[in-house]
This record gives structure tokens, sequence and C-alpha cells, in this order.
């Protein structure tokens, strides 16, 4: 018997099982959500072709032209060196990006934006988050646990995006898909965090905590990245536990997630704490009416 409220007629020739239909008076999608929802849209870009690029070597523009929408393609993207596992794990969450975009922009959309990946840009970005230059210089692509480190830098951010963005939803069909987007990239390389990052000495779950701290900075918002470990002033989450708990989800004293608004989220990805300052993955500007209001705002 199905739990979901769905009705569920199963024979053994042909089963039959929908998806529960929106309430009798509910409105499936409001149009002001339609935007809240496409300002993901550029995370999912750069997340897609991040993800497609570095374990396929080719992106978007090969996978699924449709969704470029004739966007310029990024710049500085090259195949990472990984191994067999590390690149069908990749692999994977590049075509989960792909559908998600898919999803929202069956809504409409924007082109692709202009998106920075290239090393020298990542290794400006680590060295902000140390707060000294490394040598030699970071390079996502290096090999595959550089690459995962690289990786925490975007993903985390377009979560607690999505979770900022669930209050503000009411369609039930917008709200369906947003609860169905969440991703677990980090449980690939929460199990490696106690490796050492050779030659600089830190461990990736060192990295990840810094690349943490600078995300708070640049938000100016408060406390919202953890990195891969609970850090001990969440003490709510520590309770009973010897030994530093694993950090696949950040979230607050009551282990609820955090949230993040547009202008943070501007804040982090143009790595210059300023959501109306485009640079770093996005070095024109994101796409999409919130972020284009953002930038025109004094």
């Amino acid at each position: 018997m199905p739990t979901n409220g769905a009705t569920c007629k199963i024979t053994i020739s042909s089963p039959f099982c929908p998806l529960p239909e929106c309430p009798e008076h509910a409105i499936p999608l409001y149009n002001e959500e339609i935007d809240m929802m496409q300002f993901a849209l550029n995370l999912e870009h750069l997340e897609s072709d991040f993800f497609l690029h570095s374990a396929l070597g080719y992106g978007l523009d090969e996978v699924a032209p449709y969704l470029v929408m004739e966007g310029p393609p990024p710049t500085g993207a090259q195949k990472a060196h990984l191994d067999f596992l590390a690149e069908n794990v990749i692999t994977e969450f590049g075509f989960q990006e792909v559908g998600h975009l898919r999803a929202i922009k069956s809504t409409g959309g924007f082109p692709r934006p202009l998106m920075d990946r290239s090393p020298k840009n990542f290794a400006k970005l680590f060295d902000e988050a140390f707060v000294y230059e490394l040598l030699p210089p970071f390079h996502p692509y290096h090999d595959g646990l550089s690459f995962m480190v690289a990786s925490y830098v975007i993903p985390y951010a377009e979560l607690l995006g999505y979770v900022g963005t669930n209050p503000n939803i009411n369609g039930c069909v917008t709200k369906r898909n947003l609860d169905r987007m969440h991703t677990l990239d980090d449980i690939f390389m929460n199990e490696r965090n106690k490796e050492v990052m050779h030659p600089y000495n830190h461990t990736v779950a060192e990295f990840t905590t810094q690349v943490s701290k600078l995300r708070n900075r640049l938000a100016m918002c408060g406390t919202k990245d953890e990195g891969a470990i609970v850090p001990p002033h969440n003490s709510g989450r520590r309770i009973g536990q010897e030994h530093p708990l694993s950090n696949l989800l950040s979230a607050g004293y009551n282990s609820l997630s955090y949230r993040r608004t547009p202008a943070e989220i501007l804040r982090i990805v143009y790595s210059t704490g300023d959501e109306h300052i485009p640079s770093g993955f996005f070095p024109e500007e994101a796409n999409g009416k919130i972020a284009q209001e953002l930038l025109r705002e004094p």
C-alpha cells in the first residue's frame, strides 16, 4: 500500500504509481517563485560543467547543448586526473546537475553565464582561505584528492541557497521539485578527511575548514559553514561524541540546516564579499533577474 498519498493500482503487466497531485485548491507555481528557483541556475551551471568536464573532458555543450541556450563556454576547464572510482562518481554528480538544470529550465531560464574554472582562479581562492600563498599554487585538477577538495568549494553554497529559498516557496509543484534537488556531494570526500594534502602538510579536513571560514567571511552573515568536522563551538551536535563528528551537512545546535540568501551566495561565488562586484567564478556577472537586480543596487 502506498505511503506517499498516491493512489497506486498494481497489476502484473502494468503497474501505475503516479506522484501525488496538488491539493484541489493549491496553485502549482507562483510567478514570483520562478525567479527564486532560476537564480539557482547559476550554481547548477557551475557544478554541471565543473563535474562533467573534470570527469569526461567535455561539458554541457556536448552532453545537453540545448540547456546552454547559447551561453559562453567556461574558461580554464580541464579534465582532472581521477582514478576509476572517482571518475565514475564525479560523472554521476555531473549528470545529476544536468537533471537539475533540466527541471528548473522547464519553467524557462536563461543562458549559461560566463564561468572561470581555471587553476589560477582556484589557487587564488585557496590562498585567500589560508591567508598565505600556497606553494606550489593549488591545482584543482592535479589528482583525485585535489579535485575533491576543490569540489567542496562550490556545491555547499548551492545547498544552503536551496534551504534559504524553501520557506519562500508556496507552489506545490515548485516545492516538490525543490525538496528533491538536494545533493550529497560531500559524502564521497568525507571518508578521506584525515588524509594529508601534499606538499602543503594540511589535511583534507583542514582545507575544508579554511574554505568554510572564507565563505563565512565573504558572506558576512555569521557562521553558516563549518568544514568536514563539526567544530567545538557547535556543542549541540557533539554531545556524547568522544571523537570529532563528521559534518556531511553543516547545521546549527538543533541540527537544522543553515540558510543563505542570494546576496550571500553572490558574495561568495564572486569572491569579492560584495554582490555588486562580479569576479571569481563569474567574472562578468551571474545571470537571471535576482542577480541582475542585486548588481544594479547602489
